[in-house]
């Protein structure tokens, strides 16, 4: 199993990061070169207020052996032209350490925050990543550029926007997926796929798996190098008195995201509809307070692994060891006996 984490580093991140701490992008060279030295497999990084291609490339020109990737770039507001540059500048730049994960956001963000206009992810990913190969092919090997699909049309490469062939063409693209048909699309087109936090074992070898197995036959793939990589939702700490704010942190996580229409079906296959329809009501009503007591331990302990930074290694091993290829974790290395602590866990992790 790899091992992934996510910036900021030196700030307790269990999966739980509040959107309001604020990222320092001057430290990203000095924490990629502390997550290298920690023995990480991979340093990713998620759109939400920095461009990610910006900041991979700051812990690229930092770092020397470290994985880097985007966990996730959204696609659609980009053109394929665009991520496709961006994801060979970084490659070009690490020299072969570079993942591209991509999302496809939600109609709402896609409307309304990027004004664009909507259409089936499913087949539009597809599309999407189709293009994209189809320019990298055209750089690395000089085949002409003609993409043809229901969303694309491309079929114009002059030699002033031709970067030309790289070292290491070989740029694995990770979809971000719930759904089976985003799953099947992975399968389909992708070398791997990001289950969100909320998918629980149960949900990704029932439902996700087979998803992308089957868009794996479609295009005469195999599934065995297949990677699953995700984020899992983790409450952890030094201590239990520490621990039990973080359970209700993640209450109040678990709670938000049943009362979301996007990822109901994660919970539907542990036969929580009914509390999904009482928390989106509730969420409706503007009653957050109201929500993570909704949360029973039984839930909680279904879609979140708990545990002192003694045992959440194993924790993790035991939950995950069979369903994904690599898991992202992170705690606070703020001090020299936080950063040997993560080590450790970084090893245990490995060595299991």
């Amino acid at each position: 199993m790899f091992i992934e984490t996510l910036l900021p580093l030196g700030k307790v991140d269990p999966g739980l990061r509040a959107a309001e701490q604020p990222f320092d992008i001057s430290s990203v060279s000095s924490d990629a070169a502390l997550v290298e030295s920690l023995g990480y497999d991979r340093l990713v990084f998620e759109e939400t207020k920095d461009d990610p291609f910006v900041i991979m490339a700051l812990a690229a020109q930092a770092t020397t052996t470290l994985g880097l990737g985007t966990s996730v770039a959204i696609a659609f507001p980009r053109s394929p032209a665009i991520t496709a540059m961006s994801a060979w500048t970084i490659q070009k730049l690490s020299k072969r350490r570079f993942c591209l994960g991509l999302g496809t956001q939600v109609r709402g963000h896609i409307q309304r925050r990027y004004g664009m206009e909507w259409s089936a992810p499913g087949p539009w990913m597809r599309d999407y990543v189709g293009a994209v190969k189809a320019i990298w092919d055209c750089w690395q090997n000089g085949a002409r550029l003609d993409y043809e699909s229901e969303h694309y049309k491309l079929n114009l490469m002059v030699p002033l926007f031709d970067p030309g062939p790289i070292e290491h063409p070989e740029i694995p693209i990770y979809l971000a997926a719930i759904g089976p048909r985003i799953c099947e699309t992975a399968g389909e087109v992708a070398e791997g796929m990001r289950p969100h936090p909320v998918c629980t074992p149960k949900f990704i070898r029932e439902i996700m798996l087979p998803a992308a197995a089957k868009g794996a036959a479609r295009s005469g793939r195999s599934m065995d190098d297949f990677a699953v990589a995700m984020k899992p939702l983790v409450a952890t700490a030094a201590d239990e008195e520490t621990l039990a704010e973080r359970v209700r942190d993640a209450r109040a996580r678990i709670a938000f995201y049943a009362s979301t229409p996007a990822y109901r079906r994660a919970f539907d296959i542990h036969g929580l509809t009914d509390l999904t329809v009482e928390l989106a009501q509730l969420s409706k009503a503007q009653r957050w307070e109201d929500m993570p007591d909704r949360i029973s331990d039984d839930v909680l302990h279904t879609y979140v692994t708990i545990g002192t930074y003694d045992e959440i290694g194993n924790k993790l091993t035991e939950r995950y060891g069979d369903v994904v290829t690599g898991v992202e974790f992170s705690i606070s290395a703020s001090t020299e006996a936080e950063r040997d602590r993560l080590g450790d866990l970084v090893k245990e992790v490995h060595a299991a």
